[in-house]
């Protein structure tokens, strides 16, 4: 009777076990890798939330607003007040809404200037439909130009210790642009038609 009563618990220690295991590796594989990936993406708000948008570099200072008609897209307003490019503002805008860092580094916040971060190479500012904001501000490449350092919404003042994402390069690209680049071009006017010689015209 004690074999049985001893087999039991350990058949229900089993099924127990067996239960854990079904819902850890088969039930939370899904909420697991959802977790993983908000962890790493920069920013978790949509490009339709997106009201404006300011981009600051060390040559220059833009900025921009969606416009009301949704057929005129944005409007740079800026240094000057003008159409803005569609593909500069789409290319930016699908960077900072799906781009996600490699990792995270925890650094001194007296070493901020290590990482390009102290006088960065560009802010970008996004100003939400809520009211929110969001800053990425972007330092120097990694050693291997393979990925910026970066600051997503760094708190003011700075804390001891700062968090430092490892961000795509493409941003650098992204925000490094000439002031031609950022607005809409203009469309080549139209030829006049070319007046008739009295030759032409006894020929017909």
């Amino acid at each position: 009777m004690k074999l049985q009563r001893t087999t039991l618990i350990l058949l229900l220690l089993a099924l127990g076990m067996g239960g854990f295991v079904y819902f850890y590796e088969i039930q939370g594989t899904p909420q697991r890798q959802e977790a993983r990936e908000k962890q790493q993406q920069i920013f978790t708000f949509k490009e339709n939330q997106i009201q404006s948008l300011n981009v600051k570099t060390r040559n220059q200072t833009l900025q921009f607003e969606r416009a009301k008609d949704s057929k005129t897209g944005w409007q740079m307003q800026v240094p000057d007040r003008a159409p803005a490019s569609e593909g500069a503002i789409a290319y930016l805008l699908d960077l900072l809404v799906s781009s996600k860092s490699d990792r995270v580094l925890t650094v001194p916040a007296a070493q901020l200037s290590d990482y390009g971060l102290q006088q960065p190479q560009a802010t970008v500012e996004v100003k939400l439909q809520d009211g929110k904001t969001h800053r990425l501000v972007l330092g120097q490449p990694d050693f291997n130009r393979s990925f910026l350092y970066a600051q997503a919404d760094p708190p003011t003042p700075q804390p001891a210790q700062i968090s430092v994402l490892l961000v795509s390069t493409n941003f650098e690209n992204a925000v490094n642009r000439p002031l031609a680049e950022w607005k809409q071009a203009s469309a080549p006017p139209k030829k006049s038609p070319e007046p008739q010689t009295n030759s032409q015209n006894n020929q017909k």
